[in-house]
């Protein structure tokens, strides 16, 4: 394997912005190459909040896979990977990943990673939370290498725009795949 694969997923809650940005961060980063799988609920979503086409996103990433290739590399945990990045993650989707119900591609990526203790970094998306949405990110977060990490907004880093907001969060998504954003300002105290 010559490059780092990340599976990137993406769902159709809010927040395909993220992303976008988190494709082109990715492809930024020569030792590294991004695997999509987008949901058709995240195609329907991306229409909804901004101005790329399906080709447009799938053209940042390396490769594309469809949900429905249940057979795929991502879903063996031969397939050599530095783990998986679903943004925006949807409730259900969470739900599915904490039931091992791997009914998809998605979902088995997410299941193999587990699986392989690899990083899965879900990007939770819903407001507000029910007990049960709580329960079940309660449950996999405690699993080794989940990572939950909400696309919640900061201000520290004194973001002028929407744009600067996104690029913070898809950021912050990943780092736990030791992939260092430019502009990626951190907090270094008061």
């Amino acid at each position: 394997m010559d490059k780092k694969r990340i599976i990137v997923a993406a769902t159709g809650a809010s927040g395909l912005p993220i992303l976008v940005q988190c494709l082109k961060l990715i492809r930024g980063q020569s030792q590294y190459e991004s695997w999509l799988i987008m949901s058709e609920s995240a195609k329907i979503t991306l229409a909804q909040e901004t101005d790329y086409t399906v080709h447009e996103v799938t053209d940042l990433a390396d490769y594309v896979l469809g949900q429905e290739q249940i057979g795929a590399g991502p879903a063996s945990g031969s397939f050599q990977t530095e783990g998986m990045l679903i943004v925006p993650c949807s409730m259900k989707t969470i739900a599915g990943i904490h039931s091992g119900y791997a009914d998809n591609l998605i979902l088995r990526a997410a299941d193999v990673t587990i699986k392989e203790q690899r990083p899965l970094v879900l990007a939770a998306r819903e407001t507000p939370l029910s007990p049960i949405h709580l329960r079940n990110l309660s449950e996999l977060s405690m699993l080794p290498g989940v990572r939950i990490i909400p696309p919640m907004m900061t201000f520290y880093h004194r973001p002028e725009n929407i744009q600067d907001m996104i690029y913070h969060t898809a950021a912050k998504l990943l780092e736990p795949f030791k992939i260092e954003a430019k502009e990626y300002r951190r907090w270094m105290g008061i």
